[in-house]
């Protein structure tokens, strides 16, 4: 292939901006924010889970707690509307009054029971209702610090994005120069090896940094300037310039 000696510079400069834009599309791959951000959800996820349980667990106490709440107020009245006929003297024979007094002995005993459990359950609630607490305040603590990180990664981004934008403006303009079939080799030797063009500086390719032969330094002073080469090794697209040392 051939190509004017200043075409083929210009793949350098090429070369160039690709770098700066591949080395942008890692960074912008790899903040730390994005993993920052992935974790953050994680966590969030999983606290909102356990504050739907604990949610959960503390509405069932105060569903028994109302229930138990029920069942003394139950028991206490039963209790005092037999005291009431205890204490009105409505009851005669010593069997019915014995009856009555044993009913409300039970019940009170029964009032003393259901309230231990009306306790028991209050204390267990205040447990539950403090631990939804501290949950919502942990993934509400969470979801602000990745808020945070989302803020940092969305400036971060932009930033990217825009030196990107300049880079792949100014790879446009410079494309444009360089004939279509030697551009075609060098989009396709970039797409195989990563760097499509390199410079032969010093006797050594700056593509692979191997140091080139001195017959193959020879077979390239003798090559016409317009020669496209290609390193041996790389099989990159090898520029020379005055730096070359040849």
């Amino acid at each position: 292939m051939k190509a004017a000696p200043e075409a083929q510079k210009r793949l350098l400069d090429l070369a160039d901006l690709d770098s700066v834009v591949d080395r942008l599309a890692h960074r912008r791959r790899t903040l730390p924010e994005l993993v920052e951000i992935d974790e953050q959800s994680k966590r969030y996820a999983k606290l909102a889970t356990d504050v739907i349980e604990a949610e959960t667990q503390a509405g069932d106490l105060a569903r028994d707690q109302t229930k138990a709440e029920n069942d003394v107020d139950a028991v206490r009245s039963r209790a005092d509307r037999d005291q009431k006929r205890l204490d009105s003297g409505s009851v005669s024979s010593p069997r019915d009054l014995a009856s009555l007094q044993s009913e409300i002995a039970s019940l009170q005993k029964r009032q003393g029971d259901l309230e231990e459990i009306v306790l028991e359950i209050m204390e267990r609630r205040e447990a539950a209702d403090t631990k939804v607490i501290d949950l919502v305040a942990q993934r509400d603590e969470i979801a602000a610090t990745r808020s945070a990180a989302e803020d940092r990664r969305d400036v971060l981004l932009g930033d990217i994005d825009k030196e990107a934008g300049e880079a792949q403006s100014q790879r446009a303009g410079i494309a444009g120069e360089i004939p279509a079939d030697l551009l075609a080799l060098y989009t396709k030797l970039k797409d195989q090896y990563g760097v499509g063009a390199a410079m032969l500086r010093g006797g050594r390719c700056q593509g692979c940094k191997v140091a080139l032969s001195i017959a193959e330094m020879n077979r390239i002073k003798a090559a016409p300037h317009d020669e496209v080469l290609r390193c041996d090794e790389c099989r990159r697209i090898l520029v020379r310039t005055p730096e070359s040392g040849l």
